[in-house]
């Protein structure tokens, strides 16, 4: 687990049934820092915002054996979009950047995490599904007559 910033407040969240919104502000080592248990299959879209270019959020797995975060705004992006695969924890912790001139106060932000429908797999229809479907127009001139099996609005 990433280390907590010295002041750094931890609040564990549980999987929202509808959005939820997070507000909060940045500063180092006074911030608040979020758990997100994820369960296989769920698919969650996170979105980040705040008023200052120097703000961010990073995602860590918990499971996961890399210290890195997988997901960071400042590289990917405003949203997280993920189905996941296997039980997880998310670690969810937005910041100011420590390298900017003019550091202040932080800056507040908001993260909006949306709890979307589980992606079912698309099956692609194998070809020979298509000859199988009802038709509503008869076969064009000099095609076969649609098989015994198939049916049609038309007459032969």
């Amino acid at each position: 687990m990433p280390e907590l910033d010295r002041g750094e407040e931890l609040e564990k969240l549980g999987f929202p049934a509808v959005t939820e919104k997070l507000t909060g502000w940045t500063k180092f080592g006074k911030g608040k820092v979020y758990t997100l248990p994820i369960k296989a299959g769920q698919h969650v879209k996170i979105t980040f915002a705040s008023k200052s270019q120097y703000a961010f959020m990073a995602i860590f797995d918990l499971t996961s054996s890399a210290d890195e975060a997988f997901f960071g705004t400042d590289e990917d992006g405003m949203t997280a979009d993920v189905t996941v695969s296997a039980d997880t924890t998310w670690f969810i912790k937005p910041y100011y950047s420590r390298v900017t001139r003019r550091r202040g106060l932080g800056a507040p932000y908001s993260i909006l995490i949306e709890p979307l429908p589980s992606g079912l797999p698309q099956q692609s229809a194998p070809a020979g599904d298509a000859d199988k479907a009802p038709s509503l127009f008869p076969p064009k001139p000099g095609t076969p007559a649609p098989a015994a099996n198939k049916p049609s609005l038309f007459r032969p």
